[in-house]
């Protein structure tokens, strides 16, 4: 009798946890977007008239974007929130190739395409697939290895290219399918390619594009993002812009009469070169033209919302009317900071999109900012001359001539995309050396016939992505005739490198260091660690490794002077550092300093620093 009481008791907590539980999915099911009974999710949304539609019902797009690579995975929710507490109803973002697909056959999708997140948050998403997106990435987010081709053209329709781009879709887009809106998830339209208009090498390659999107799954409204007509029909054409420009609304308008106009990149900013200035476009011009934009009826997305960081080597650069590399911050002074801090533009952008909701609720409230800490200083104990690391490198390689870092036989043949190439020869006489147009991008030279050459990044735009192969890509001459006989080592500093150099043969600073080598050090994160900035006055070139993750590159030219270190990569107690110095511009190692300072006209707010000595 007991027993059977005892049973009957779990028996009504099982009915009672199934109730919780069936009650739990209902809510979620209807606190989605958008997501009532009247809700049937056949149409999804329309642009057959001057305004969208979304099932039927008047809709316009706020949309904001947030690139989900340069946030830390542990603060998606949090962006997430502080986007919706500012009134944005749409999240929009890239998909990068080259982050997904490393390597040939090698796809890293875990835990990075999590769009149900932004479904939680009551978020509507524009998926921007690429494959190719710009997005001021190395090589616009095309993986380097497509390179070993000689006869490479990107964004063509060149066999090479296209079957290279039908492997990645054939992983990719089975994923994205089930969550697009007709299937009960948050995608509500999908870019075919990005700014071709620009570009248009190739007539027949957007109409590649868009058949491979819908024949494997794709049937969420289509969107172009162009300068020009490259895809006839079948995607709504959008426009960028930075200042209300009437003649190109006007054009667009006249090219499709019937169909919303849409500003699918209104640039809250921009971004920063190595040597150039900060990128400032004050708050009140951006809300100016964002009103504008809203009392016109039209729909807009922000770009960016929130910017982050360009973490490791994934900076891209630009070539026109020279090389020039981007820094590693993506703060583009928007209206969330670099670390996700609310700026004036964000309480500017949240006033004005409070009178814009599709109903009577009053937006969320502004989540509470993550804390900051200034750290005491991380000290540097012991040094790694890089000849000492060289062990350490998947290689040594000869050939007798140089090899340009995406052909050499590492990463399982599929190359070198980032980093550093060490090119070692011989040298018995004196004389001129000549580099040409062959040294990609800069190179440290030794007297005695070594040639480190560093990747500073591929460009991100315009006709020469074909051209953005990096290391030595031709000749090295002396009083005229080629250097030969190579020796050549691949530094990429991918964790894996890092991690193996703490078996390295370190030497005390006590002890002349030499250059170019690396830095050990610690820092002390007592508690639960927290968002700081790494500051390194006096270092000249180099990079940061934190607990072996690449943080960027910093360099002393500005206008970047800081680089935004997350809580999540530190660990509660000891974290490794490690200092990459590509080069010193004096006899001294830099001084120890301690300093606390707004750095908002520099990059931008920067409260906490981590200082290195």
């Amino acid at each position: 009798m007991v027993v059977l009481r005892i049973r009957n008791v779990h028996k009504r907590k099982y009915a009672l946890i199934c109730l919780c539980i069936a009650g739990f999915i209902m809510y979620r099911y209807l606190g989605m977007p958008g997501r009532g009974r009247r809700m049937s999710r056949k149409v999804g949304l329309c642009a057959n008239t001057s305004q969208f539609t979304l099932e039927g019902e008047p809709f316009r797009i706020i949309g904001g974007s947030i690139h989900y690579f340069r946030v830390p995975r542990a603060y998606w929710r949090d962006r997430l929130m502080k986007m919706k507490a500012c009134g944005i109803n749409t999240l929009t973002t890239y998909v990068p190739w080259n982050l997904h697909q490393p390597e040939r056959g090698v796809f890293n999708f875990q835990t990075q395409l999590d769009l149900d997140l932004a479904a939680e948050m009551e978020l509507w998403v524009i998926l921007r697939p690429g494959p190719y997106i710009s997005s001021e990435l190395d090589l616009g987010g095309l993986p380097s290895w497509l390179l070993q081709d000689s006869s490479m053209r990107l964004r063509t329709t060149y066999p090479g290219f296209i079957q290279a781009v039908n492997t990645f879709f054939d992983k990719l887009i089975p994923k994205l399918v089930p969550l697009q809106f007709k299937k009960g998830g948050p995608i509500i339209a999908v870019q075919v390619e990005n700014e071709y208009g620009s570009f248009g090498k190739d007539q027949s390659y957007m109409l590649f594009i868009k058949e491979a999107l819908q024949s494997r799954g794709i049937s969420e409204l289509l969107l172009t993002s162009d300068k020009h007509n490259t895809l006839k029909s079948g995607a709504l054409r959008t426009v960028k812009l930075q200042k209300l420009n009437q003649r190109n609304i006007q054009e667009l308008t006249a090219i499709q009469p019937n169909n919303p106009t849409m500003v699918m990149d209104y640039w809250t900013g921009w971004y920063d070169i190595w040597g150039e200035l900060h990128h400032v476009l004050p708050p009140e011009d951006m809300v100016s033209t964002v009103r504008e934009v809203l009392r016109r009826g039209m729909s807009v997305n922000l770009y960016m919302f929130h910017g982050g960081s360009s973490f490791g080597f994934m900076s891209g650069a630009l070539a026109d009317p020279s090389y020039r590399a981007l820094v590693p911050s993506y703060d583009y002074d928007a209206p969330l900071s670099e670390s996700g801090e609310y700026t004036s533009k964000y309480h500017l952008l949240r006033d004005l999109l409070s009178r814009y909701k599709n109903s009577s609720d009053s937006l969320p409230d502004m989540p509470v900012l993550h804390y900051r800490e200034a750290y005491e200083p991380a000290i540097m104990y012991q040094h790694l001359s890089l000849w000492d690391a060289l062990s350490f490198t998947e290689g040594p390689f000869k050939s007798a001539k140089p090899v340009n870092m995406e052909n050499l036989p590492v990463n399982n043949r599929n190359g070198q995309s980032y980093g550093y190439t060490l090119y070692e020869t011989i040298i018995t006489r004196g004389g001129l050396l000549q580099s040409g147009d062959n040294v990609r991008d800069r190179a440290l030279v030794k007297a005695r016939g070594h040639l480190l050459v560093e990747n500073c990044g591929r460009v991100h735009q315009g006709r020469e992505l074909d051209k953005q192969r990096k290391g030595l890509v031709g000749d090295i001459l002396l009083n005229n005739i080629p250097l030969r006989d190579f020796t050549i080592y691949s530094l990429d500093m991918k964790p894996s490198f890092i991690d193996s150099l703490y078996q390295a043969p370190w030497k005390s600073l006590s002890e002349t260091p030499s250059f170019p080598g690396f830095f050990m050090g610690r820092l002390f994160a007592y508690g639960y660690p927290s968002d700081t900035f790494v500051k390194l006055p006096g270092w000249e070139k180099g990079v940061v490794f934190i607990n072996g993750f690449n943080l960027g590159r910093y360099w002393s030219i500005g206008p970047q002077q800081t680089l935004y270190l997350p809580g999540p990569f530190l660990n509660s107690g000891i974290n490794q550092v490690y200092v990459f110095r590509f080069y010193k511009a004096s006899n001294s190692l830099p001084q120890p300093s301690i300093a606390i300072a707004n750095l908002h006209a520099v990059c931008c707010m920067f409260h906490s620093y981590l200082l290195v000595r």
